[in-house]
């Protein structure tokens, strides 16, 4: 298999693009006071999965709640202040510092497509600091469906066709095993594994999948991508 097999990659963002993981993480010790620096990241990352499978909706409008309820949960500052506070420090999360550079090195070769269970106006948030590679974008609030929703991936294949791509041509990239890599696989499409958390145990800030799917590309970072797709 080639890469020259593809036209268009499309790519879970938050995870993948995006180091959601350290929004979590700074945004509870921040926000949770003296008794957030004595937990792990392990006990941090469980309490917050938690409560999200608690408060599935879009995380703009639940990301308060996810963390009041694990607050109260691992014992740490739990008022609105501290709500709103977490709300703040887990959307400015940064890029991976190999996003942006990938990613304009990537658009001269494919079409980018944003799959991203973020609605529009967070998605927006995360483009800007990736400096708006994306050719097209489809987000949560506009399929009605979160991945690992099959349907997420039906929305999208219906629009890229009507740009004349066909699914065969498209090559799904992300860090998520449970979000994107299973059901992506399942549904026939080619993934390529972003292992942002290689070397390390468990599945941090991210669900653990019923199984962890082979895929047809590896890598720990996009920039590796981009190194292997000019290499050719």
């Amino acid at each position: 298999m080639s890469f020259a097999d593809f036209k268009v990659l499309t790519f879970d963002i938050v995870g993948t693009c995006i180091d959601f993981e350290k929004g979590v993480l700074d945004g509870f010790r921040a926000a949770g006071g003296a008794a957030a620096a004595q937990l792990t990241e392990d006990e941090i990352f469980a309490a917050y999965l938690a409560a999200r499978e608690q408060f599935p909706g879009p995380a703009s409008a639940v990301m308060r709640d996810v963390y009041l309820t694990a607050a109260r949960k691992l014992g740490l500052s739990a008022d609105d202040a501290a709500g709103d506070r977490f709300f703040r420090l887990f959307f400015t999360a940064p890029a991976f510092p190999d996003s942006a550079e990938a990613l304009k090195r990537l658009r001269r070769k494919f079409r980018l497509v944003a799959m991203t269970n973020y609605d529009q106006v967070a998605y927006t948030n995360c483009a800007n600091k990736l400096g708006l590679p994306f050719h097209d974008s489809v987000t949560l609030d506009e399929v009605g469906f979160a991945k690992p929703d099959p349907r997420f991936f039906f929305y999208n294949l219906g629009r890229q066709s009507a740009h004349g791509f066909k699914q065969d041509e498209i090559l799904h990239v992300a860090q998520s095993q449970y979000h994107d890599i299973g059901v992506a696989r399942e549904l026939g499409y080619k993934v390529c594994w972003i292992e942002r958390r290689k070397g390390f145990k468990g599945f941090g800030g991210t669900p653990v999948p019923k199984a962890v799917t082979k895929p047809d590309f590896h890598f720990a970072s996009l920039g590796e991508l981009a190194d292997a797709v000019e290499r050719g």
